[in-house]
């Protein structure tokens, strides 16, 4: 699979047109359609329409840029409008969205061709994409492993080619996850840099959107296109010319400072992926990154202070999907029984975990107890990454601490899935940035590597990730040949 500068620079010189593009990622998307199924809604006569707009501008010497005319997929619980959006639940698995995401319309004003959106854990909730309400998406490694979650459609599509793209959502490591699961590049931008709306809410002050590509250069690019300030989202940053991302990256880590956290390589990490990370400090030092020890002493609490600020998130804001005021309808005999009823049949048992779960630490007489130690621990984290960030430029870890389990392997055991989040969920907690790119392989399935920054310094990473993409070749594998086709 081609990049997204390599076709765009195809497109120029005339040597393919978006409708061929468009038309082969349809192909893929069918051809996965009973197999990896990537795709929850694959929108075939807009996505060639959109194609055909993209030529015929292209043709009269009026390129939108780059991402003109590449295709694009969406995670489905990022809206867009006259599209079912479901956030792969049955509970809006009849909503139309009135309008779409700011990303989207971005993404759309850039000429991005939109083929369909992505499978996905229900609102957001897991970590290998078997909480869909619509069946899950299978790794195109091996078809009987997980893609991760939550955004695992996304990192599928772009995996088996389906997509030049996609965007995803990150709440505790949902694009960096999956795509270290998958072998392609995901970037988590800084809080705030993003705008959300038009983001189903899962958990409000931890959501960040961000891209799946193949190469940290590609993700450059798309987000250049997606950041910046929206009057929409309050929480959404003006962004000062100093902090935009540059569209091209020298990947030049010569002299660049990278601190590695003693406590991310510690036992549980399987054997393989601690090598394949290992052999990629190797590369970075070679290539003239000063790699030192440092210490994030309170980095064993994130998941537990993550899976308590998470689920009172979660509690409030699915609040709303009560069969009245939005989601599906069950009818009962009384106001309480059509709440039980929408609710109880609507979500499914993840979803209602943590609903339950943040319910109770909101609770009168656990309030205190839960979620404001939780909020008390948040700060001591964030506080370890400044220290950090005082004397390094940016951190590498493990994305994951294994390689892609086997379907319906942990599904019994919630928590055992909640230990897959263990490098990814204090960025969220903190408000950083984050990319994860492949670095090889173990026992024949991917392995990410992870590069977390300073807030708002997406820069940084990128260029190393970008340096260290230039010195390996880890991100150009593919599992299948046959779709390697672009």
């Amino acid at each position: 699979m081609k990049t997204i500068h390599e076709l765009a620079k195809m497109l120029e010189k005339g040597e393919t047109t978006s409708v061929a593009l468009t038309e082969e990622c349809l192909r893929i998307a069918d051809t996965g359609s009973d197999s990896t199924r990537a795709f929850l809604l694959i929108d075939r006569e807009n996505a060639l329409a959109a194609a055909r707009a993209s030529d015929a501008r292209r043709a009269m010497g009026q390129s939108l840029g780059v991402l003109d005319g590449i295709p694009v997929a969406i995670k489905d619980c990022i809206v867009e409008k006259g599209k079912r959006a479901t956030a792969g639940s049955k509970i809006l698995k009849t909503f139309i969205s009135p309008f779409s995401a700011t990303v989207v319309e971005k993404l759309v004003v850039a000429g991005a061709v939109p083929i369909g959106r992505t499978n996905m854990d229900e609102f957001a909730m897991g970590s290998s994409t078997e909480n869909s309400a619509f069946g899950p998406s299978r790794n195109p490694w091996d078809l009987s492993r997980v893609p991760g979650g939550s955004s695992g459609g996304s990192a599928v599509a772009v995996t088996e080619g389906s997509a030049v793209f996609a965007l995803g959502t990150d709440t505790g490591g949902s694009i960096r996850q999956p795509a270290a699961l998958c072998g392609v590049t995901g970037l988590k931008p800084t809080y705030g840099r993003v705008s959300r709306y038009g983001l189903m809410a899962m958990a409000s002050s931890l959501d960040q959107a961000g891209p799946f590509t193949k190469t940290a250069q590609d993700a450059a690019t798309v987000l250049r296109v997606i950041e910046g300030a929206d009057v929409k989202d309050s929480t959404s940053v003006e962004l000062e010319d100093a902090w935009k991302i540059p569209e091209q990256l020298m990947g030049n880590v010569k002299g660049m400072r990278i601190g590695l956290p003693k406590e991310y390589f510690v036992e549980g990490m399987d054997a393989g992926v601690s090598s394949a990370v290992r052999e990629a400090v190797k590369v970075l030092e070679n290539a003239g990154a000063v790699i030192s020890e440092v210490s994030l002493p309170h980095a064993e609490q994130a998941l537990a202070v993550y899976y308590i600020l998470m689920p009172c998130e979660v509690s409030a804001n699915l609040s709303r999907y009560d069969g009245i005021r939005y989601g599906s309808r069950v009818d009962g005999k009384t106001l309480m029984d059509v709440y039980k009823e929408s609710r109880g049949k609507g979500f499914g048992v993840e979803a209602r975990r943590r609903i339950m779960l943040g319910t109770y630490a909101l609770s009168a007489g656990y309030y205190d107890a839960y979620y404001l130690k939780a909020q008390k621990v948040r700060r001591l984290i964030a506080e370890d990454f400044a220290r950090v960030f005082a004397d390094v430029d940016c951190i590498l870890t493990p994305t994951t601490p294994t390689t892609a389990w086997k379907i319906g392997e942990k599904g019994d055991d919630p928590v055992t899935m909640y230990l897959s989040d263990i490098y990814t969920v204090s960025v969220n907690v903190a408000g950083l940035p984050a990319i994860s790119v492949p670095c090889g392989f173990a026992g024949g399935m991917p392995v990410g590597l992870q590069f977390i920054g300073k807030q708002f310094d997406e820069k940084t990473i990128l260029e190393a990730a970008h340096g260290y993409q230039l010195a390996t070749d880890w991100h150009t594998k593919t599992p299948h040949s046959s779709i390697d086709v672009i």
